[in-house]
């Protein structure tokens, strides 16, 4: 690495360090906002909210990454354009690829940190970060754990294992259900392959309902579906049902093998999965997008524009990402198509424009 390379990257870090540490702080401000109202009517402690903000930190960094390289590098080369930095590198025989190279590289890293951010480090944040809301501040009380894949759950007449919970249908998968008795002895059990909350009432389909005499032998029951009154509801298994937001790669593939093999559909979490890879990278693309716009013209110094420009194509990436994620989980796009097409497209735009830099 020589000087100029140094000095480049000197003037980018500290862009991109102020860029994400107001951004970050601006997130919180509003997120604070938004939550003082929930907080103060359970009578959260101050301890308990700034906790649960600190475990969100993580978060909001995983999504703030991404802009923040595309605006640091539009304002470090912008403002080395402005004043003839960029000219008088290129009078010294250094072309503008060159010029770019440092920045393309540590987007390379960058593109790691974040998916190692969101592999070891988000999940178990994510994960307290609902603990504390949920928990400590709503009291909800832990009544359950998502181990080996699946999900167990404390209720007040029995003990919940379930395969998956989809809290927009209020669906349990692969549900069975242990009743017990006060001297915790086995008095019922029912495996259903579903139970649909409708109508106020825990609706079971495709159900065995296995019943425990005292002294005699166990009765089995088939029906197609029935009504089961439990006291329990969907916003109970809200707290111990692990999002995709808290689950890395490899949790969450392990778990999409778990419900296929057990004969459910996975396209939703299929999406997420390929998600997990394509959005790290997009930090590469933006940074390929940030140089062709900062470069394309540096005698002009529009740097204003420059910048307003290269944020609308910017924040275009979330756009399409988002809309075709949804169009993932609904089935309408392939997983993989639906987590990778933004990519596609922003990146072979910015590949495009990159390559038409007047060196």
């Amino acid at each position: 690495m020589n000087t100029l390379d140094r000095y480049i990257l000197r003037e980018f870090v500290k862009t991109f360090s102020l860029i994400v540490l107001s951004l970050v702080c601006l997130y919180l401000i509003v997120d604070f906002f938004e939550r003082i109202r929930m907080f103060l009517s359970n009578d959260a402690t101050a301890s308990q909210m700034a906790s649960y903000f600190i475990f969100t930190i993580p978060m909001i960094l995983s999504q703030m990454i991404p802009v923040t390289f595309l605006l640091s590098t539009l304002l470090t080369f912008g403002l080395l354009s402005k004043n003839s930095e960029i000219t008088a590198m290129k009078a010294n025989g250094v072309s503008l690829y060159r010029i770019s190279m440092p920045v393309i590289v540590l987007s390379l890293f960058v593109c790691i940190f974040a998916f190692l951010l969101a592999e070891f480090i988000t999940p178990y944040t994510n994960q307290k970060a609902k603990q504390i809301k949920l928990v400590e501040v709503q009291k909800r009380g832990k009544l359950g754990s998502f181990k080996e894949n699946q999900t167990w759950y404390r209720g007040e007449e029995g003990i919940y294992n379930f395969t998956l919970f989809d809290p927009e249908k209020a669906t349990l998968k692969g549900v069975k259900i242990n009743f017990l008795d006060r001297d915790m002895n086995l008095t019922r059990r029912i495996d259903a392959k579903e139970a649909l909350w409708n109508d106020g009432t825990w609706l079971f389909r495709d159900l065995a309902i296995t019943t425990f005499p005292e002294g005699d032998f166990p009765v089995l029951e088939r029906v197609s579906s029935r009504i089961i009154d439990l006291p329990e509801k969907p916003a109970d298994f809200t707290a111990v049902q692990k999002d995709t937001e808290e689950m890395g790669f490899w949790e969450l593939r392990k778990f999409i093998k778990k419900v296929r093999s057990e004969g459910y559909d996975a396209t939703q979490y299929m999406t997420d999965l390929y998600g997990k890879i394509a959005f790290p990278l997009v930090s590469l693309i933006l940074a390929f997008l940030g140089v062709a716009f900062s470069l394309k013209s540096e005698r002009s110094g529009g740097v204003a524009q420059g910048v307003g420009t290269g944020i609308v194509i910017g924040f275009s990436y979330w756009i399409v990402f988002a809309f075709s994620v949804s169009l993932g989980h609904a089935g309408t796009l392939p997983p993989f198509i639906a987590a990778w097409s933004a990519n596609i497209i922003l990146g072979g735009a910015a590949l495009l424009l990159f390559s038409r830099i007047r060196t």
